[in-house]
């Protein structure tokens, strides 16, 4: 297929990567050319010097950025994605966005005779470098199948969750789940050091029982050595939970567990702690 991809950051780079090994004709945009021109000199393909440019005469494009203003920054106006497109061409957000945005999308694409999907991703940034993400999904599922060999290279499962806005609300699933186990291993782990077990110990001994969880195994010896450089940042997790909440409370639903462990990660964030990946969250307990 001809595909553009929008978007090189940790995750998007890889991704694209993945699917230009497998065989698509991949066209490049990034806000930095120095790193579109390192992503071409690794995997071939080519880049563009605006979305427009890169998503002209694709049938599938794809869209990794930060947040909702950066996803519109990309979309819309005269060096935008949609006024690039052919009709008929499929937009697919991997963004993690809001709800809102996802529906503005989909009905701004149909206005201009696109398709769209809203399909975040999870797994990280090991993840997409392993091609082995989990895409949860919203839109027509007939568009799905058309997109598919575009998103397979870099994903271990692909689910339709439903309509338009369904993958958003699913990647808010994912992050309430998240975010619960990390203040569980914060809080157990502040309770094994206090007491004078060793952590690693302590890993090896439960990670096998019912208290085992990827967090548990892929993020339980570095909080013991004190080391949060690897993985998804607190401000995107912010960011996150932030979508996580507002969605919450338009259904009138309270999450009494994410609003904490926000308000904790906030409190990091002004600690300067804020591009720490989020296992960092035991840091509450420093003292």
């Amino acid at each position: 297929m001809k595909v553009a991809f929008i978007g090189l950051g940790v995750m998007g780079y890889p991704m694209a990567g993945f699917q230009q090994k497998a065989g698509h004709n991949v066209c490049v945009y990034n806000r930095t050319s120095a790193k579109a021109q390192k992503w071409v000199d690794e995997y071939g393909g080519r880049f563009a010097e605006t979305p427009a440019e890169a998503s002209k005469d694709a049938d599938v494009v794809m869209i990794c950025v930060g947040n909702d203003n950066d996803v519109r920054s990309v979309v819309y106006g005269g060096n935008g994605i949609i006024s690039g497109l052919k009709a008929g061409a499929i937009i697919v957000d991997h963004t993690t966005t809001s709800h809102e945005l996802a529906i503005e999308l989909g009905e701004k694409c149909k206005d201009a005779q696109l398709e769209f999907l809203d399909a975040p991703v999870s797994g990280g940034q090991a993840g997409a470098e392993n091609g082995a993400l989990a895409v949860m999904i919203g839109g027509d599922k007939s568009v799905l199948e058309k997109a598919t060999l575009a998103i397979e290279p870099y994903a271990k499962t692909m689910t339709h969750m439903g309509d338009t806005g369904a993958g958003q609300l699913t990647k808010m699933v994912n992050q309430i789940l998240i975010a619960g186990v990390l203040q569980g291993v914060s809080e157990g782990f502040t309770l094994a050091k206090k007491s004078g077990l060793d952590l690693p110990t302590v890993i090896n001994a439960i990670s096998e029982g019912a208290a085992g969880s990827w967090q548990l195994s892929n993020r339980g010896l570095n909080i013991d050595k004190d080391v949060f450089d690897y993985g998804f940042a607190i401000d995107w997790m912010c960011k996150d939970l932030g979508f996580c909440l507002d969605a919450a409370q338009k259904i009138g639903l309270s999450l009494p567990n994410t609003q904490f462990v926000n308000e904790r990660y906030v409190e990091l964030q002004q600690r300067g702690l804020n591009r720490c990946d989020t296992s960092a969250l035991i840091k509450q307990y420093d003292n």
